[in-house]
């Protein structure tokens, strides 16, 4: 690693050779390929030159701070490096008072209301699909179940053909988890020609499903205009196409590594909605970045106004003196709030709906399979980027 001229506020020592995209050991373990950046004796900060230069936070404590602050930090650029586009993915990408009245629309297709009604489709897609490969005993997770039910719930919620989802998916793996800026900047125009058409056609004749929500939604007295509809599409699909289907898989590689935690699950089902939150602290996903607005000043380290800073969730929930033993999945650990669906403003308003899914999985999975391992012939797939994701997991039981 070269480094041709170092920022002047970017003290030697906190330098490391990360490009989050590619982080190295990300292919087998993405958290702990993060939690190698955590050198020890960094005051919680670190500074890579990948991807325009930027910082990475790597302390709960100041993870969980830096989420929630709209005053030093503006979500304007969700994703190093940095672009300039016009077009942002909102609401994620916005601050207020704009997020506020961007993410309103959403809110009801995903609030407790709305997510109890989805209850017994997602039960029966889930059941439906552990009931066709089960007698076989193995499938491949991922292309098997983990991109059918959060997919298709979320393809149900903007009313778009289930014939669409493994593009859809596609387009969405290459913008979380890009090779380059350009396969990210394409991957992103493939989804807006892609929903453009779309657009047009609820423009014309709306429905009630959550396209057509933002397609006629407001921003206070006004309509949204053209770019502000794009983002939001768009910001909606990537988030509904990606997250929950990782999340899935990292659950899922635990369980089938962690035999006895899975028997637990299998014998006192009771406990499965706290084991999911337990898992999730300890495997997060989600990766965001933001643009400092002012000056931050931590432990004697001063991040610039116009730095970005990348707040990984996965290092919230890894962090040894917010969790103590925080790398061991104790189901019978004392319940906190952990941060891998956020914390502020922008806490994901689809968290309810991923845990219900994530819930009714395990529930569904341990009726009918009451064992399950990695098949030993094949190695489980992974990668890091602005979401964690398991590319490959393929899975085997007695039959």
């Amino acid at each position: 690693m070269q480094i041709q001229t170092l920022p002047k506020n970017v003290p030697a020592e906190l330098v490391v050779d990360a490009n989050i995209y590619a982080l190295e050991g990300g292919e087998r373990d993405p958290q702990m390929a993060w939690k190698a950046l955590d050198i020890a004796g960094n005051p919680g900060l670190v500074w890579t030159p990948h991807n325009g230069g930027h910082w990475i936070a790597t302390s709960a404590p100041l993870i969980w701070e830096l989420f929630a602050d709209v005053d030093r930090l503006s979500a304007r650029n969700l994703s190093v490096p940095p672009s300039d586009s016009p077009l942002k993915m909102i609401p994620n990408e916005s601050d207020d008072p704009e997020h506020h009245h961007y993410r309103k629309i959403v809110l009801p297709f995903v609030s407790p209301r709305a997510v109890k009604r989805l209850t017994d489709d997602v039960r029966g897609l889930t059941a439906a699909l552990i009931d066709g490969f089960q007698p076989r005993g193995r499938c491949e997770f991922m292309t098997e179940f983990a991109r059918h039910v959060p997919m298709r719930i979320f393809l149900s919620l903007v009313d778009l053909p289930d014939e669409d989802r493994e593009w859809l998916v596609d387009v969405a793996d290459k913008s979380v988890r890009p090779k380059s800026t350009q396969e990210k900047e394409e991957s992103q125009r493939s989804m807006a020609g892609y929903l453009q058409s779309w657009i047009d056609k609820r423009r014309a004749d709306p429905g009630e499903d959550l396209l057509s929500a933002i397609i006629h939604g407001t921003v206070g007295d006004r309509p949204m205009n053209e770019l502000e509809v794009m983002g939001e599409c768009m910001d909606v699909m990537f988030g509904g196409l990606d997250t929950v289907a990782s999340m899935m898989g990292f659950i899922m590689k635990f369980l089938a590594t962690h035999p006895d935690h899975y028997r637990t699950l299998v014998e006192q089902p009771e406990k499965i909605t706290f084991a999911v939150e337990e898992i999730l602290r300890r495997h997060g996903v989600a990766t965001v970045a933001r643009r400092v607005t002012a000056d931050i000043v931590h432990e004697g380290v001063t991040v610039m106004a116009g730095d970005m800073i990348v707040l990984p969730t996965c290092l919230h929930g890894l962090d040894e003196s917010r969790w103590p033993d925080a790398l061991n999945v104790d189901f019978d650990r004392k319940r906190e709030t952990h941060c891998t669906f956020g914390n502020g403003i922008h806490n994901c308003p689809g968290a309810g709906l991923a845990r219900s899914e994530l819930a009714i999985m395990l529930h569904e999975w341990t009726k009918r399979i009451p064992e399950f391992t990695i098949d030993p012939g094949s190695q489980p797939l992974a990668a890091t980027g602005a979401v964690n994701g398991m590319v490959r997991l393929d899975l085997v039981w007695p039959r």
